[in-house]
């Protein structure tokens, strides 16, 4: 480098795009400071507050000067905690020593693709997709390999289309169920098929599982690790307190995996984030020995608040949707908008009804799903009631 010239970012960080959900959140907070009546559904955090327990749990450990470093993989606690959870709501058997607690999922989903992934391996991931995992795969010197997954199928992805893309590079698959953005939740034969797939060609599942308990089916929610002892072998779960008890500030993450996985897991987080915080693993401990009582409450709600939502968003000229099966969003087509031309993407449609119809949503290009946009129901019933007759204004001016 010549002497006097400007230092310059490395390629990756150029290349490295902003997460779109906490980008237009910014935005749409900065609006409201500036005076604005804004309203946003485009970050996924529950508007219920974290039960008393484990907020307790937290002032407990401060005050009994729990304020130091612990174990990076967690202390035994809250991994003991985290272990009883997966045998009690899932079925699983892992050793306490398999778990490791980390400071929210989006670091555990980092330091899992760390430590499987060499420059060029392959991670297979079905659109529509989570945001972050793209840019998380890039920076651990993987390869993202898109498979796009269509509204016919029920936004679920098959061993067919798996196997379509499927080389000798291939390392790992991603599972998300319940998903995120589109609500679509596996059944257990659809999981089992991806089990068999995943165990006979060797490869790892990431098995994104944060919205296990907001499901609306018939069907129970099951864990893919839970199919049999080879698949657990091949399966990494990601898991959080973020939705679960709506402690998403509390930075409350884990990885359950084989021993050897765990093992690089927490070498990896004693680099990467020395620990979790001292207060959120104790407030974690409590959380995980919860029973589900606040955790269906606000299910209930959820269900209130979906219904509601799909019967307006059928009543909108311009807007389709399939109808989510789990989490807390609405994906919703706007495909007419840009058959019409009055937008040509869908940031542009979200950037505009940000701008003139003071509503924030997410737009579907950021999960890999142009045509669609995605509308955040963990919001009181209120603002959802406003945010769709802004909504449906905003159509009418554009159909």
């Amino acid at each position: 480098m010549e002497r006097g010239k400007q230092v310059e970012l490395s390629k990756l960080a150029k290349a490295i795009q902003p997460s779109a959900t906490m980008a237009l959140d910014a935005k749409a907070k900065q609006l409201k400071a500036d005076g604005l009546d804004v309203l946003s559904f485009s970050i996924g955090e529950p508007d219920f507050d974290t039960p008393d327990n484990i907020k307790q749990a937290g002032i407990d450990a401060v005050k009994a000067g729990k304020t130091k470093y612990i174990p990076a993989s967690g202390t035994p606690a809250i991994r003991k905690a985290i272990a009883n959870k997966l045998k009690r709501e899932n079925n699983l058997d892992y050793k306490f020593t398999d778990i490791v607690a980390t400071a929210g999922a989006k670091t555990a989903l980092s330091i899992a693709f760390m430590a499987i992934l060499d420059k060029g391996d392959e991670v297979i991931i079905p659109a529509p997709y989570w945001v972050s995992y793209t840019e998380q795969i890039a920076i651990a010197g993987g390869k993202s390999v898109i498979i796009d997954i269509t509204e016919a199928s029920g936004f679920k992805a098959t061993v067919a289309d798996f196997e379509k893309v499927l080389t000798p590079k291939t390392k790992a698959i991603i599972i998300n169920s319940p998903n995120n953005p589109t609500g679509a939740v596996y059944n257990k034969s659809e999981l089992q098929a991806i089990a068999d797939f995943a165990v006979k060609n060797n490869l790892y599942v990431i098995s994104d599982e944060v919205y296990e308990h907001f499901n609306y089916t018939d069907d129970p929610t099951v864990s893919i690790a839970s199919l049999g002892e080879k698949i657990k072998d091949h399966t990494i779960i990601i898991g959080a307190g973020s939705k679960t008890y709506s402690m998403p500030g509390w930075r409350l993450g884990f990885l359950a995996s084989n021993s050897t996985l765990a093992k690089a897991f927490g070498n990896i987080a004693s680099h990467l984030t020395g620990c979790l915080s001292s207060i959120t693993d104790a407030a974690g401990a409590a959380s995980f020995n919860c029973d589900l009582t606040d955790v269906n409450k606000m299910k209930k709600e959820f269900i209130k608040r979906r219904e509601y939502l799909l019967k307006r968003i059928e009543a909108i000229d311009g807007l389709s949707i399939y109808p989510p099966k789990g989490a807390f969003y609405a994906f919703i087509n706007i495909k007419h908008f840009m058959d019409n031309k009055a937008f040509k993407n869908s940031s542009e449609f979200c950037d505009k009804l940000l701008s003139e119809g003071l509503i924030s949503l997410t737009p579907g290009d950021a999960f890999g799903a142009d045509g669609f946009v995605r509308f955040s129901f963990a919001a009181s019933m209120k603002n959802i009631e406003k945010g769709l007759d802004r909504l449906e204004e905003f159509c009418k001016n554009y159909c």
